[in-house]
């Protein structure tokens, strides 16, 4: 499993699915918890209000996998070329 992650290019594709995710979550969460006018079960409502903060995290990890995975391919030329 983490030699799954010394491989930078596989850290960057999965960075690019963290982000959209975290980004699915923020939308559906704002939708669900402020924008949405019927009648909901609470255990959803709560549920919405808890992707809004999740979502927004997925997106901050996202980042950082991508900032690290480039910075380790300007790091080495041979990953790079490939």
């Amino acid at each position: 499993m983490f030699t799954f992650f010394e491989n930078p290019l596989n850290v960057l594709h999965l960075s690019s699915k963290v982000l959209v995710a975290g980004l699915v979550m923020l939308l559906a969460g704002i939708y669900g918890a402020y924008l949405y006018q019927g009648h909901m079960p609470i255990a959803l409502l709560v549920g919405m209000h808890a992707m809004t903060i999740v979502g927004p995290t997925l997106i901050k990890i996202g980042y950082v996998m991508r900032l690290l995975s480039q910075y380790r391919l300007g790091q080495s030329p041979a990953l790079a070329v490939a």
